[in-house]
């Protein structure tokens, strides 16, 4: 009884370690291909487009409606303590250093990693993946190097722009709807934000990008069943990314705001 725990504790163990290994390998190779030519400017662009431009909408909705929340919550906690001021201060440094970032990261693993799983996925097990390395195409170069650079490139954007919708978040609610100053919740939320918080909200998104890219790439290439690992590689994708997203959040921002 013991022993077959043991064997199988141990199978799953050597499991996951080939699966690691097997995304590092692949992360090394798309790497490499990054100086590799011919660069597939047109795909690149594309990429750009679908991770950054077509993500607009819902990292807009999901931070207004994040910060408004947030506030809300700030505003009906601190006014126990009459220290409703201190809201806009709490919010400015909530939005820039965790909400901003890990929301993001969190929608973009299932908007776009979960795309990038089910797309590569279907090329797998339609074997287009084959046809490419029969026309002695690397299919790691084309199919994983502009995913990846587009969402290294947009995710830190993305950040940025979640952070500024979070802002206006908490500017409707509290100076709209609580009836704060307008310019007192403008100097709170900056108050206690300094240059190395948006530092460090960038290098999350960026973080963030390699492993919903990595991750989503990984997943759909590795798919295997047909129809049926088609619909898992997405789920799993998205499971990964985010539990990947939480921990990776976590050591961040106890190595870098230390």
């Amino acid at each position: 009884m013991i022993n077959r725990l043991l064997e199988q504790i141990g199978a799953k163990i050597l499991e996951i370690l080939e699966e690691v290994g097997d995304l590092v390998t692949l992360g090394f190779r798309t790497f490499g291909g990054f100086f590799r030519k011919p660069f597939d400017g047109p795909n690149f662009l594309y990429q750009l487009q679908a991770v950054g431009v077509n993500s607009v909408p819902v990292v807009v909705l999901t931070s207004i409606a994040v910060s408004m929340v947030f506030a809300v919550q700030l505003s009906f906690g601190f006014k126990q303590f009459q220290a409703e001021g201190l809201a806009g201060q709490v919010e400015g440094l909530a939005v820039v250093r965790e909400l901003a970032p890990v929301i993001t990261g969190l929608m973009m693993a299932g908007r776009v990693g979960s795309a990038m799983a089910a797309e590569l996925g279907t090329m797998q097990v339609t074997e287009q993946i084959d046809a490419l390395e029969c026309l002695a195409t690397d299919p790691v170069h084309y199919l994983f190097v502009p995913r990846v650079l587009a969402s290294l490139v947009m995710l830190p954007l993305l950040t940025g722009l979640a952070i500024y919708v979070g802002y206006l978040g908490g500017y409707v609610l509290l100076v709209w709807v609580q009836g704060q100053s307008a310019f007192v919740y403008s100097q709170d939320f900056f108050k206690l934000i300094k240059g190395r918080d948006l530092i460090i909200a960038l290098i999350k998104g960026l973080s963030f990008g390699l492993i919903i890219s990595m991750v989503g790439c990984w997943r759909g290439y590795r798919t295997r069943g047909g129809a049926e690992g088609v619909g898992n590689a997405p789920t799993s994708s998205v499971v990964t990314s985010s539990l990947w997203i939480l921990v990776t959040d976590f050591f961040l921002t106890k190595l870098l705001l230390v």
